[in-house]
């Protein structure tokens, strides 16, 4: 059994660390045209969004912990939004990096999915994905948003342990690109809420109330992230 141990641990280390082969262009086309079908159709983006949830929340609540605040929950709802309660001062550049984490997270965690494939690290950044959903988990307080992140962290440990590297490629430039795509519509969907008057609680406005910076000029700013991450990471993904 020790034999057995310290033979297949090295071997997991090389799997975690090591590249792996690029999939062909097609393939890299064929997962960015798949991501665009589920975030561009309303009805399919109903669904789709939650994953982009998850990424938004999980930005809230890893920048509350990097800046020092108390996360206290996160939740998920069956209509794509989110909650994430943070303890600390109500006020201050944790809270404002915070409040300013959830739409930018998406498209940034794109950008270094992009970073990870462009240098051929399939695995690494599977391995990282089921980790980052597992550490979530434990902050969900709510069934819908455990049952969404354990369905989500499930697909990526099976697709990691079972599927073949060309499968594996090929779900990897997909998740990847629909992060970079995917984080490009909640700003435009926030914007247009706005116009119509409502979202008046949304992170804009609460970024706005705590730096006496107009809220036009934070979705501004969530707009250069999710666009500039999409043009940075889509030619990694693209190798131009």
């Amino acid at each position: 059994m020790d034999s057995t141990a310290a033979l297949a641990l090295p071997d997991l280390w090389d799997r975690l660390v090591g590249t792996q082969t690029d999939p062909d262009l097609w393939v890299v086309i064929a997962t960015a045209v798949a991501a665009l079908a589920a975030v561009v159709p309303h009805t399919l983006w109903r669904i789709s969004r939650n994953a982009i949830t998850i990424a938004h929340e999980g930005g809230h609540g890893l920048v509350a912990l990097l800046t020092g605040r108390q996360l206290t929950g996160i939740r998920l709802h069956s209509d794509t939004s989110g909650l994430t309660v943070s303890r600390g001062k109500p006020y201050g550049l944790g809270m404002i990096l915070t409040a300013a984490a959830g739409y930018t997270a998406p498209p940034l965690l794109g950008l270094g999915g992009a970073a990870l494939l462009g240098a051929g690290r399939i695995t690494l950044l599977l391995w990282l994905a089921t980790a980052l959903l597992a550490a979530m988990l434990v902050m969900i307080r709510n069934a819908y948003g455990a049952l969404t992140v354990v369905l989500t962290g499930g697909t990526f440990l099976l697709v990691s342990w079972l599927a073949g590297p060309q499968v594996q490629a090929a779900f990897a430039y997909a998740v990847v690109w629909f992060l970079l795509l995917g984080g490009v519509r909640p700003a435009f969907e926030l914007q247009l809420k706005r116009t119509r008057g409502g979202a008046g609680d949304s992170d804009a406005d609460q970024l706005s109330r705590l730096t006496h910076v107009p809220a036009g000029l934070w979705l501004f700013l969530f707009h250069a992230v999710s666009l500039c991450s999409l043009m940075g990471g889509g030619r990694w993904l693209l190798r131009l």
